[in-house]
């Protein structure tokens, strides 16, 4: 059998050497247009900032040694540029010679990955404007920086590159700037979410430009659609990247509004003996069930090995991805799998959420950090829809226990249940994940009634606002018109509280508003808890005064 596969790195390199481990008599050849055939596209940024020293680290493998271990015909600088289907063909360009030539095939698998977007702006050609996504991408940029040594930086695009270049950048002492179009940075989270975000990078002295977008490039800066104007001596364009399948708009194989190849269960196209995978095909969420484009690499080497097992008759199926992802951004950890509240909404999904804070280990351990959990879930059998943490030590462990639990169909009732590994280095006697897990429990039967921080401006004026902290927390900051009652002095000073009236119940995190919940409902009030607490209300707060807009604009949904 004859095996052709367009396309290396994590998807194209990965299907090649199962399908060797599957089959020593195959005859396979692997096309690769650029000339490195599997790289460490993932650590990229941390060549360009100086955390990873050699660039010889960043090839994972070569083409000498990839045939050598594999017996794999590896044919790099290898553009294919069609594929004619009726005569199982394709067209390939020598990048080197120019030359082109005919290869047949009996199985054909489609791995070509993504292309930079680079809209059409003035200026976008310039040499100081780069994208990342290759060795020679990371090679041109790092060229730049040690030969013009520029001062200032603007990275277009705030997702995970974006903010990944941003800190490697930041570290290796220039100016930095993200401009990004949306609300908030990193798509995958929410704006709630994100406000932690948004205020940690500006600590770090990164200025951030949010609902803003580039209109023009200069020789030394970025003019904004709003006309201001950023100093930038070099630009890194991040705003995301495309499926790179212009070469088979004439092949007769199905492709998705975005160009993305539309694959079944089995990564087979809609022409038999193609197989797709990684970047540059459409798969199913495990949530919505809709069609997504997600180009990470773990899903893409997954879907390597099952192209392979098929292509060698083992019937194996790709059940859907989740977009499981983690960034380190300076020494914060932002994590998130499944969908988040804005596509649960889109997508007609019916939802609950709630914020729980918990410490990464024992508190009386040193160096605990506290985490953010956001957890949704189904409001009819508690089955978890999605989490995002935004946190520190602790989160990578945590984000993989809530990613099983959302691909394998869980409910916040079976994370009360986990048993979770246990030492003060490493955890509390009640994990977060179990503690997002009672909390959730807590709202769906109703010993909980929450509200959110977007409905903190909605809050009726006839209600009562009570905020049960400590004098010295609420002398630091609160929320209008509240009044104020330490949870311990509560039962006191029920005759301050008028039981014709809802109450709104306000602590730092949570957890006291919850106690002074179940103590007030229980004698005959009618209230709400704030999820997520004071702490969320104000980090929410000082990212609008940040970006010098009212409180109202920067809440989560567009509320």
């Amino acid at each position: 059998m004859k095996i052709l596969i367009v396309g290396g790195v994590a998807g194209g390199a990965s299907t090649a050497a199962r399908l060797r481990r599957n089959d020593e008599k195959s005859n396979i050849i692997l096309f690769e247009k650029g000339g490195y055939i599997s790289f460490a596209n993932c650590g990229l940024p941390y060549y360009i900032g100086d955390t990873i020293i050699e660039k010889e680290d960043l090839i994972l493998q070569t083409p000498e040694k990839f045939n050598k271990r594999f017996n794999i015909d590896v044919r790099i600088n290898s553009e294919v540029i069609s594929v004619d289907s009726n005569l199982k063909k394709i067209l390939v360009k020598n990048q080197s010679t120019g030359e082109t030539y005919a290869e047949s095939y009996d199985k054909l698998v489609l791995s070509p990955g993504a292309k930079p977007i680079v809209p059409p702006l003035k200026g976008a050609r310039l040499e100081h404007v780069f994208t990342l996504r290759n060795i020679p991408d990371t090679y041109a940029i790092k060229g730049f920086i040690n030969k013009r040594h520029p001062k200032s930086c603007a990275i277009i695009g705030g997702g995970f590159i974006g903010m990944e270049m941003a800190e490697n950048l930041c570290k290796i002492g220039l100016d930095v700037s993200v401009i990004e179009a949306a609300s908030h940075v990193m798509a995958p989270i929410d704006m709630d979410i994100s406000h932690d975000v948004h205020n940690y990078i500006r600590a770090k002295g990164i200025n951030l430009y949010l609902n803003s977008m580039g209109s023009e490039f200069t020789d030394s800066s970025v003019i904004l659609h709003n006309s201001e104007e950023i100093p930038a001596d070099m630009v890194i364009m991040s705003i995301g990247v495309a499926p790179d399948t212009e070469f088979l708009k004439s092949s007769g194989i199905q492709l998705g509004q975005r160009g993305e190849i539309i694959v079944d269960e089995y990564m087979q196209t809609s022409i038999p003996d193609i197989f797709a995978l990684g970047d540059a095909v459409g798969v199913r969420n495990v949530i919505s069930g809709k069609q997504v484009i997600i180009p990470l690499a773990s899903p893409a080497n997954k879907q390597g090995r099952i192209v392979a097992d098929n292509i060698c008759g083992k019937g194996r199926t790709y059940k859907g991805s989740q977009g499981t992802s983690i960034m380190k951004l300076f020494e914060m950890t932002v994590a998130v799998t499944g969908e988040k509240e804005e596509s649960l909404l889109r997508n007609d999904i019916p939802y609950k959420k709630v914020f729980t804070y918990s410490a990464s280990h024992a508190t009386y351990y040193p160096r605990s950090e506290m985490m953010s959990i956001k957890l949704l879930f189904s409001p009819d059998n508690g089955k978890i829809l999605g989490a995002q943490i935004v946190g520190y030590d602790g989160v990578d462990k945590r984000i993989d226990t809530l990613a099983n639990a959302v691909r394998f169909g869980l409910t916040v009732y079976e994370l009360q249940e986990m048993e979770l590994a246990y030492a003060p280095p490493f955890s509390s006697a009640k994990d977060p994940v179990n503690m997002a897990g009672y909390v959730a429990s807590n709202v769906l039967e109703g010993n909980m009634k929450p509200f959110h921080i977007e409905e903190v401006p909605l809050i009726p004026q006839n209600a009562i606002v009570l905020d049960v902290r400590s004098d010295e927390e609420f002398n630091d900051g609160h929320i209008e018109n509240s009044i104020h009652i330490p949870l311990d002095n509560l039962r006191e000073h029920f005759p301050k509280l008028d039981k014709t009236k809802k109450i709104y119940i306000i602590c730092q995190i949570g957890l006291r508003g919850y106690i002074a919940q179940r103590i007030l409902e229980q004698n005959g009030y009618d209230t709400l808890n704030l999820s997520g607490g004071y702490r969320l209300y104000k980090s929410a707060e000082s990212d609008a005064n940040q970006e010098g807009i009212t409180f109202r604009k920067c809440l989560p949904c567009g509320k």
